[in-house]
């Protein structure tokens, strides 16, 4: 059995080694992950978390995982901003508001599969244009849904959360854990 993280994000493979486990392979799924027309965010993402894992190549008795975060202001779903200034705009609309975040996961082994979404809740102080342009200089924002990593520069800009921290980061590691054991994953000092 082979364990493949289905991913090129390093927090998703950073996050899986604080519960000891080590992927076999990484191989990041190509997909198209524009959302449909009136598509909710926590379908989106649930949909996104199934398409990458179907689109990775496995043996049989293989054990893939794959994840996608989303975050989203009401049903409106903001994506990785293309550049700074989709970033900017993704802050000003959080700013002094709460948001979700939503973190879907799905483990495949052979034609089985196991899946959970995690929605957490999060509240971005009220950004003043020096905070808003001193934390996109930092770059951080790029390649992070909604245009910010909560683990980063931007967690200063975050006074409160409702849920899963790891989820907001991009994978709930409780949650996680228990696809992995579903799937029949046996970490270290358990027996199968």
């Amino acid at each position: 059995m082979t364990f493949i993280l289905g991913s090129g994000s390093p927090r998703r493979k950073e996050l899986l080694a604080q519960i000891g486990v080590v992927a076999d392979d990484i191989r990041a799924p190509d997909i198209d992950e524009t959302p449909q027309k009136a598509e909710l965010p926590r379908l989106y993402c649930a949909r996104m978390a199934r398409e990458k894992v179907a689109a990775v190549q496995a043996e049989a008795d293989d054990i893939v995982l794959c994840a996608d975060t989303t975050v989203a202001v009401g049903r409106r779903i903001l994506g990785k901003p293309e550049n700074a200034d989709e970033a900017a705009s993704f802050l000003r609309l959080m700013s002094g508001r709460r948001h979700k975040v939503i973190t879907a996961v799905a483990v495949k082994r052979g034609d089985k599969l196991w899946e959970r979404d995690v929605v957490s809740t999060v509240r971005m102080k009220r950004l003043s244009d020096a905070e808003l342009a001193a934390y996109l200089a930092t770059g951080d924002w790029q390649g992070k849904a909604g245009g910010y990593g909560i683990q980063g520069p931007a967690g200063a800009l975050i006074p409160w959360i409702s849920g899963s921290f790891t989820g907001i980061v991009g994978l709930p590691l409780a949650e996680t854990a228990n696809l992995l054991r579903a799937a029949g994953y046996i970490f270290d000092g358990e027996t199968s």
